[in-house]
């Protein structure tokens, strides 16, 4: 869950309000007939009537419309080549022995169906297979944890940058985020700044294994650094994009599972309606903005639950699934 105000809405004494709400709830809904049909319902869109929503100290708004300039602060750290070399290398290497072993455990196949070939050596061919393939797979996932931007290239392209940065003419740069653990969408330019010089560098992609710093962090890739500009070196970085538009809510409103961001919309606010009912509804992160998050999925006339979105996320279960905006 991203909404940090849940944890304190946990700590506080709305804790024994959400158990009297439990109980409103279920009273209000238990022992009437025409929702019995509708048993499950609650688990994936929970209503509630207005005392109950007061009870839960749940609070609508609509998002606001903004252009958001997109910088952010990062440390860079230059990575050695002979790193990546190695990594590429292996896991080369392990593909060509996996290939090898496959290619040897086949032979023995048809050998020991004609004879020509013993159990002993089909079974022993069989475990040299499987202790490749476990090699192979250890080196191919290694080097994506590493190097995740990379391994995503074709692999001509892939072959390409490798050479360059073995021979000087490119660079590779770990920028940490500090602070930051999502990124959302990612800026595709990069500045580093070196010795009041500033250096363009090109967003390849998010990194998948956190550092020391334990922070979001992005490759990115410097063609024709300045002369002195090497592995080791500690750089500040920019990554920047073109502003941003977007709608703006509180961390508060957003919540994450296994399918990914969403928001809980009231779909019914037509006067006169007792029963209010709230929906999970998908969006996009796109970028932290203040105290907020700069979203897409929804629309700015939409009536977000912006305070008090813990109450739902627990009547709806243990997290319930998220719905799309245009399956209300």
């Amino acid at each position: 869950m991203v909404a940090g105000q849940w944890g304190r809405w946990q700590q506080s004494a709305h804790g024994a309000i959400l158990c009297i709400l439990l109980g409103c709830w279920v009273c209000a809904f238990g022992d009437n007939d025409d929702d019995d049909a509708q048993a499950a319902a609650p688990a994936a869109a929970p209503t509630l009537n207005a005392e109950q929503q007061s009870a839960g100290g749940i609070v609508v708004a609509h998002p606001l419309k903004v252009q958001a300039p997109q910088h952010l602060d990062a440390l860079g750290l230059v990575l050695d080549p002979v790193a990546l070399i190695t990594d590429s290398g292996e896991m080369t290497a392990a593909a060509a022995a996996q290939q090898a072993a496959s290619a040897e455990l086949a032979r023995l196949h048809r050998l020991y169906g004609g004879g020509g070939a013993s159990l002993k050596g089909l079974e022993a061919a069989q475990a040299e297979q499987a202790k490749a393939q476990a090699e192979a797979q250890s080196a191919t996932l290694r080097y994506a944890m590493h190097w995740g931007p990379l391994a995503a290239l074709p692999a001509p392209q892939r072959q390409k940058l490798l050479e360059a940065a073995a021979s000087g003419r490119a660079l590779l740069v770990r920028a940490d985020v500090p602070g930051r653990h999502i990124l959302g969408t990612l800026p595709p330019s990069a500045t580093l700044s070196v010795d009041g010089i500033e250096v363009p560098g090109r967003v390849l992609g998010a990194l998948r294994q956190s550092s020391e710093v334990q922070s979001a962090a992005v490759l990115v890739l410097v063609r024709n650094a300045p002369a002195g500009l090497g592995p080791g070196a500690r750089v500040p970085i920019t990554l920047s994009a073109a502003p941003r538009a977007g709608l703006l809510l509180p961390q508060g409103a957003v919540f994450y599972d296994e399918s990914g961001a969403y928001v809980y919309k009231r779909t019914n606010a037509a006067a006169g309606n007792r029963k209010l009912r709230y929906a999970p509804v998908k969006v996009t992160l796109l970028m932290a903005y203040g105290e907020g998050w700069l979203v897409d999925g929804v629309d700015n006339d939409d009536e977000i639950v912006v305070q008090g979105a813990g109450v739902l996320w627990s009547l709806q279960g243990l997290g319930g699934l998220a719905v799309d905006d245009d399956q209300d």
